[in-house]
């Protein structure tokens, strides 16, 4: 049994995966561009992939392949049709980064809210030493008590979301792409209600054609001007484009983003020429990534190898 796995990196080296090496032989690349894959995995049974493209091109030439394994949620990387017409079976691992991701939800959302950027600067500047006041509020900020948070999916990301916002004191709202049924506790509303309503959006969906550019100009000009938007989905959720023109105009009072349209982000996204950090906030795609979380996808990674060398069905996404 030969696994490969194409993108060790992405786990990070304070996190070990020689577990999944008591399987079978294994091959660890640290990281693989897309024109790499087919050479890697020709000769590989399984693979271990996080972003590479898994298709018709990059797996014609590899006839042993049995299954793939998503160090990760989402598995858009994957033609799940074509897995299935060679009847490769392929598994992802679920839920491993829910506390993370709601964790760092709530860091941007507060971050934008309260002004953090001002604030410490203000001190670091030596502006609060200068002053004779032992309280300093030059920038407005509001509390979340009282306000609605609306979501984009309610899985249990946007569940653990509405959470946290419901223990805040925030009315929550959401809306499904996928028209999920009702989630007890919270109200559901369409999509036109959702962005008139909230006082802050925060994204939890898949990526999907319904969901592409789901925030795009039309969506944001019907959102509050005081309304903040928080995207730890994928990137291609929102317009980044048209986002950056609506912050650039005032549309929206800001937005804090954990995932961009092309990741790395490149040099010609428009949200680069917005640098005033109490309107934009951008991490580079970590909001998965605790110490914790990376750990779990190591493990549930290897159980649904196990399960399927034990001819069990785990986390299988391509049924």
């Amino acid at each position: 049994m030969k696994i490969v796995i194409l993108e060790r990196g992405t786990i990070g080296p304070d996190v070990d995966v020689n577990v999944i090496g008591e399987l079978g032989e294994t091959v660890v690349y640290d990281n693989t561009e897309p024109e790499q894959v087919a050479e890697r995995v020709k000769d590989a049974e399984i693979i271990v992939a996080n972003k590479c493209p898994l298709n018709d091109q990059t797996l014609k030439d590899a006839p042993l392949v049995r299954f793939i394994e998503e160090f990760a949620t989402g598995y858009d990387n994957i033609d799940l049709e074509y897995c299935r017409s060679r009847n490769i079976g392929v598994a992802n691992v679920s839920d491993y980064s829910t506390p993370a991701v709601v964790q760092h939800t709530f860091a941007l959302a507060l971050y934008l809210l309260e002004h953090l950027p001002h604030y410490d600067q203000y001190v670091k500047q030596g502006d609060y030493a200068a002053q004779s006041r032992f309280t300093y509020f030059g920038v407005p900020f509001m509390e979340l008590a009282g306000k609605t948070w609306g979501i984009v999916g309610m899985g249990h990301i946007g569940q653990g979301v509405a959470a946290v916002a419901k223990a805040f004191g925030c009315d929550v709202i959401w809306y499904s792409t996928s028209g999920a049924h009702a989630v007890e506790g919270y109200r559901q509303v369409d999509f036109a209600t959702l962005l008139k309503e909230s006082d802050f959006l925060s994204l939890h969906c898949p990526l999907n054609e319904k969901t592409h550019h789901l925030i795009d100009g039309a969506a944001l000009e019907q959102m509050k001007p005081t309304a903040i938007l928080i995207n730890v989905a994928r990137g291609k959720v929102v317009d980044n484009a048209a986002l950056a023109k609506a912050l650039q105009n005032g549309v929206i009072a800001a937005a804090g983003l954990d995932v961009v349209e092309a990741e790395p982000i490149t040099a010609d996204n428009p949200l680069n020429e917005i640098q005033d950090s109490n309107r934009l906030i951008i991490t580079p795609h970590m909001a998965w990534a605790s110490v914790e979380a990376r750990n779990r996808v190591v493990t549930e990674a290897y159980k649904n190898i196990e399960a399927f060398l034990k001819g069990e069905k785990r986390n299988r996404v391509d049924e």
